[in-house]
């Protein structure tokens, strides 16, 4: 059976103390609430899952780090990251490199303020050479609805130029374009 996008597998149990939902952080207040906010549903999971692909899509570093705390944490592959400053820094680079970066992410679970992902994206090098990059996530967030974590865990294949599935013009991905299941990913 095939799960949809906005399908969860696995709702986890909610373990984000209520009184922290609650309670107003005078940090993420400052920051600037991030809809949908914790906690979450599978609708607004799904939700906060795909306004993530749209912004990583758009390959805008300043303004996708803007949807993290300021001290967000990150673990991408083997860097370790933090901060809005180093964000920044990680996605210019990784999008000089990354060329005509197209990625789909498919919610995978969620509870309270948890949010679970797998995505995969294709890519090109300044050599022509494509990739598809596989990969999981586990996001918190904060009561305002910013990542304060990130843990990312990813692997590349290459392709050839016939593999490739994802072809839509760079940007968003349009809505009658796949999802990573229908596209047996």
């Amino acid at each position: 059976m095939a799960i949809s996008a906005c399908q969860p597998h696995l709702e986890l149990p909610v373990t984000f103390a209520n009184s922290k939902l609650q309670g107003a952080n005078a940090m993420a207040e400052a920051e600037g609430a991030r809809p949908p906010l914790p906690p979450f549903t599978q609708a607004t999971a799904a939700q906060k899952v795909r306004l993530a692909e749209d912004a990583w899509n758009a390959r805008d570093p300043e303004k996708v780090a803007l949807a993290y705390t300021v001290d967000s944490q990150w673990r991408n592959r083997s860097e370790f990251i933090r901060g809005r400053d180093e964000i920044v820094s990680f996605l210019r680079r990784k999008w000089s490199k990354e060329l005509d970066y197209r990625l789909i992410k498919e919610l995978w679970a969620y509870t309270d303020n948890r949010i679970a992902v797998r995505f995969a994206y294709e890519w090109h090098d300044d050599a022509g050479r494509w990739f598809r990059s596989y990969g999981n996530e586990n996001w918190e967030f904060n009561e305002s609805g910013l990542m304060a974590k990130r843990h990312a865990s990813i692997n590349d294949l290459e392709l050839s130029e016939a593999q490739r599935k994802y072809r839509w013009p760079l940007g968003r991905r349009p809505d009658d374009e796949p999802g990573l299941s229908a596209l047996g990913l």
